[in-house]
């Protein structure tokens, strides 16, 4: 595949802008869950953002996969750290798996290079 996840990424939270410019008060309740859930308690960021790595994986999100890859890598995941997520993943979800976690590979080594 031949695409870039910046601009996936970005492109989600373009979707988002746009969402919150036409439906505000869902946007903000949104906003709300996402603090909530990945405010850092007994887990810490970076293992959230792995989880949700391996869910966008899971559920086949291709924004998922780019946004939450980034979120990673800010904060502190390795790339071994994101190969042990896809290969939970791919035990968990089977073969549609396999095609997302190369995804979340590709989108870490090119934000890894961008930075």
């Amino acid at each position: 595949m031949d695409k870039s996840y910046k601009d996936a990424a970005h492109a989600v939270t373009a979707g988002v802008r746009l969402l919150r410019e036409s439906a505000p008060d869902t946007v903000k309740a949104f906003a709300a869950l996402a603090a909530a859930a990945t405010a850092p308690k007994s887990l810490d960021t970076k293992t959230k953002e792995l989880m949700a790595v391996a869910i966008g994986i899971a559920v086949h999100c291709e924004g998922c996969v780019a946004y939450h890859t980034r979120a990673a890598l800010r904060a502190g995941a390795t790339r071994d750290e994101v190969v042990e997520t896809v290969a939970l993943a791919v035990y968990m979800g089977g073969g549609p798996s396999i095609v997302f976690g190369g995804d979340a590979l590709r989108a870490f080594d090119e934000f890894a290079a961008a930075q």
